[in-house]
């Protein structure tokens, strides 16, 4: 069985995106950093639906921790799958910041960074060598790195990092046939940032084409797709999944 991890599965868009590659058939590694209830919540609805779910404990912004992810990584692949190898991994574990420029910390934008940029580059780098030829990596961005918003400049300058990397990723594991490709949500429903109120919802619902919010089941549906063999001619791309924000 292919199998995949998934950073920050217990919530939002990477819990949608656990369970959607489950069904399509792929083993899911999720992980979490401080609900581990709500991250066997996932597994558990995965397993009531046929599929296989490990659930492991991980600090995205904390990459002294990175070598032991990998063991436990390694220890449940053996266990769960009898394999040693993953088939694709989704860079999606994040938080937002809402404060203007002037009033910024270092150490907000030192979490930030942490989490958003540091830690998909070298937790990529650390989990390498377990990808097989062909796996697929996705790294979750934002439309806010194309369209300027006020109160979000770390945020979106993190996740405009990130898309460039995944570019230079693609180039660099070629050899490999692994690709790399940026998948960038407009609003969501989802807790980042604190979640939406109905004030802010029909604010962002106004900018939109499509005029509403998206769902979290409806990014889930294009990181799946390039994880398997539907997005196999799709590399070093970013794709927004935003209906139309801010045309």
């Amino acid at each position: 069985m292919n199998t995949i991890v998934i950073t920050g599965g217990s919530r939002g868009i990477g819990a949608s995106t656990a369970i959607e590659c489950a069904r399509r058939g792929l083993g899911v590694i999720l992980t979490y950093k401080s609900n581990p209830d709500a991250a066997a919540g996932v597994v558990s609805r995965i397993q009531a639906q046929g599929g296989q779910a490990v659930a492991l404990a991980l600090d995205v912004g904390d990459a002294s921790g990175f070598a032991a992810f990998r063991e436990s990584v390694i220890n449940a692949l053996d266990a769960t799958w009898n394999t040693s190898e993953l088939s694709g991994l989704v860079n999606n574990a994040g938080y937002g910041l809402y404060a203007p420029i002037e009033t910024v910390t270092e150490d907000q934008f030192d979490g930030l960074m942490n989490v958003l940029l540091k830690g998909p580059f070298f937790l990529t780098q650390a989990l390498l060598p377990l990808l097989k030829q062909g796996a697929g990596i996705v790294n979750l961005t934002s439309a806010t790195t194309r369209v300027a918003t006020a109160g979000v400049a770390p945020y979106a300058t993190f996740k405009g990092g990130l898309e460039v990397l995944s570019r230079y990723m693609a180039k660099e594991f070629a050899e490999r046939k692994i690709r790399v490709n940026a998948v960038s949500p407009g609003a969501i429903r989802t807790e980042l940032g604190g979640g939406l109120n109905a004030e802010f919802e029909a604010l962002l619902a106004s900018q939109t084409a499509l005029g509403r919010v998206g769902e979290p089941d409806e990014v889930a549906r294009v990181i799946a797709s390039l994880l398997t063999e539907d997005g196999g001619w799709i590399n070093a791309q970013s794709i927004e999944v935003a209906g139309g924000y801010n045309i």
